[in-house]
């Protein structure tokens, strides 16, 4: 019951995770806005859920796991509320940013089963819950063309509502409360610092290309960034219960898994806001624009929608299979394995995509990754922590791939802004090429950095040995 409660939980987050991104170049052309500004509606809500997250995972070990996942899905439900009634870019924006603190249901529900499953049935259960992801994504992504195409945007919200309202009931009524906790404090100063930063590093991502690279501000933004950034760093070192406890992180699997998705994050999410802005082109446009552009197919948001699909059919068996393999192999390797999928896939698109076919095998293969990534990622933070440090390092590791994920969004965005059709503001299409081979190398390095995960020649074992307190 309670695995079945917290999948559809996860089902709830991830299909508002990317009912969006088939509706971006519809809302961009309902609101008037750039491809800068329209894709701030999937990084707002990944740079709040980078911030939240780890936050509510360490309040989840101190109160109580199944308490701040209602909070999490309460959150979730009221960024719902406020999205379907937005009446301009700005506000659906902050609606947005309000729904990123459901970030944290995934590391909650990790924490939840580490807590209470047996130890033989954890990383199964873990593995089910990663794939959701997968598979709840690429049904958010069917359900959102049809939802564009045939009623108004804002009923992607409705449905959401509907969803997180359901999950919300269910884990009140049967998820039992966690019997581990840990006594601990906020790290105010620590969340400020760090949202300071990235929201600092980001601006410069999304202006950069108006503002030019070079100029004061672009510059300043960064510099300021990592001022902050490393400011941050050395808060969390000194206070005495910081955000994120820097030496926990500094364990080599949990160093090295949380790199990879940082790297991991920054290709997939990447890829996500280039492909259904490339297969929607050229339409929206005046013919005659139309008529100098060399690339798209002119999809509505529900052949969107349908090209993106492949992406999830394979996720069905994606965490589990990345299960079966971590048992034998250990669980870097179907890590890697995974990076190196969605390395072919978007590596694929980068070269092949003068056909529909093209993009569906792309998508496909990139697909057949993703699960194996998200299962693995869970499994190797589980069993490298301690049970009293489970939320808040599998908030971690999904921060790590959020913030991955927004600099891959704004860069990708920023690549076609910076690259455009002589005498229009249509993207090249050598925008796009670039954009895929960029994110294709950057999960080939993943690939790579997850092989190093543990030893090479180190013998994997099915439990952690105890840590000895610090």
């Amino acid at each position: 019951m309670t695995l079945a409660i917290l999948t559809i939980a996860g089902i709830a987050y991830a299909l508002q995770q990317t009912m969006i991104i088939p509706a971006l170049p519809a809302l961009q052309r309902d609101f008037h806005t750039t491809t800068t500004w329209v894709t701030w509606l999937l990084t707002g809500f990944l740079l709040v859920s980078a911030v939240a997250t780890p936050l509510l995972g360490k309040l989840g070990d101190q109160y109580g796991k199944e308490r701040l996942l209602l909070c999490s899905l309460g959150v979730f439900l009221v960024g719902c509320l406020l999205a379907i009634g937005a009446w301009n870019i700005w506000s659906l924006i902050v609606a947005r940013a309000v729904q990123g603190a459901g970030g944290a249901v995934f590391p909650l529900s990790f924490a939840i089963i580490k807590d209470e499953f047996p130890a033989e049935r954890v990383g199964s259960a873990v593995g089910i819950v990663s794939s959701v992801f997968a598979v709840g994504g690429g049904l958010g992504l069917v359900l959102s063309g049809v939802i564009v195409d045939n009623l108004s945007w804002r009923w992607l919200f409705v449905v959401g509502a509907v969803g997180v309202a359901a999950a919300f009931v269910l884990v009140w009524r049967f998820v039992p409360e966690s019997p581990i906790k840990t006594p601990s404090r906020l790290d105010v100063p620590g969340a400020v610092l760090l949202s300071a930063g990235l929201l600092a590093l980001l601006l410069a991502l999304s202006e950069g290309e108006a503002w030019h690279w070079a100029s004061p501000r672009t510059v300043g933004l960064v510099a300021v960034s990592a001022l902050v950034l490393a400011a941050w760093g050395f808060v969390e070192l000194r206070v005495p219960e910081p955000m994120l406890d820097m030496r926990m992180l500094a364990r080599r699997p949990v160093l090295l898994t949380n790199l990879t998705a940082v790297i991991g994050g920054f290709a997939m999410f990447g890829s996500f806001v280039l492909v259904p802005n490339f297969i929607q082109t050229p339409r929206g446009l005046p013919h005659a624009l139309a008529a100098l552009v060399p690339y798209g197919f002119g999809a509505t948001a529900t052949m969107t929608g349908l090209f993106l699909l492949p992406s999830s059919v394979t996720g069905f068996a994606g965490g589990p299979l990345a299960n079966v393999l971590g048992r034998r192999y250990g669980s870097k390797i179907p890590l890697s394995l995974g990076m190196l999928l969605v390395a072919l896939g978007v590596g694929s698109l980068a070269r092949w995509h003068d056909h529909p076919w093209q993009i569906v095998v792309g998508m496909l293969v990139m697909g057949s990754g993703l699960p194996m990534t998200f299962a693995a990622m869970a499994k190797l933070i589980v069993d490298a922590v301690r049970p009293s440090e489970t939320g808040v390092a599998s908030g971690m590791n999904t921060v790590m791939r959020t913030i991955g994920g927004v600099i891959g969004g704004q860069v990708g965005a920023a690549i076609l802004v910076a690259d455009t059709i002589p005498g229009t503001s249509v993207p090249a299409e050598s925008a796009f090429v670039a954009a895929f081979w960029i994110g294709a190398l950057a999960a080939l390095v993943a690939g790579g950095v997850a092989l190093l995960v543990t030893p090479l020649r180190a013998r994997r074992v099915d439990a952690v040995p105890a840590l000895e307190p610090e």
